[in-house]
């Protein structure tokens, strides 16, 4: 494993894997559930906190029952991919609400986006209005998921 990240034990995955599922469970319960005592799960929980494998906890909405259940992959070609102008892009994206992932890609196109929208039409004012004015875009490839076959959390891999 790599010197500059944390050894994660048995027992930390099992806090990891735990958490992925119910972020909101008790010290209690989670002692239980990997078992060990209440004290030494605490102390785990706050390093894997101070060490930053944990970065956070959110609540999980369903974007079906939200509306939002367009969803749409992008591909993005820019006409400058040097380092600035990669910058560039990579600050406007992220303030684009329906953005839902951008992946910088090796390959016949830039990024790799998820957009997740309320139906077709709002996709294409999305795109018209805010993919296309980003900074550097030459061009985009849509694709409409007709699916989602698998979403999983990193739990399934920890």
């Amino acid at each position: 494993m790599n010197n500059d990240y944390p050894e994660l034990d048995r027992f930390d995955r099992a806090i990891l894997r735990v958490l992925a599922g119910d972020g909101r469970i008790s010290i209690t319960d989670l002692a239980r559930e990997i078992g060990l005592s209440k004290s030494p799960t605490q102390a785990r929980l706050r390093r894997l906190e101070k060490d930053g494998v944990i970065t956070g906890y959110r609540a999980l909405f369903d974007p079906i029952r939200l509306g939002l259940d367009h969803v749409s992959f992008v591909e993005v070609r820019l006409h400058d991919t040097r380092e600035a102008a990669l910058a560039e892009f990579n600050a406007a994206v992220t303030r684009i609400a329906e953005i839902e992932q951008v992946h910088l890609i090796a390959g016949n196109f830039d990024y790799l986006m998820k957009v997740r929208t309320q139906d077709m039409t709002d996709y294409r004012r999305v795109l018209a209005e805010k993919i296309s004015t980003l900074p550097h875009v030459a061009n985009t490839s849509t694709y409409v998921a007709m699916q989602a076959v698998k979403e999983n959390a990193l739990s399934d891999v920890i």
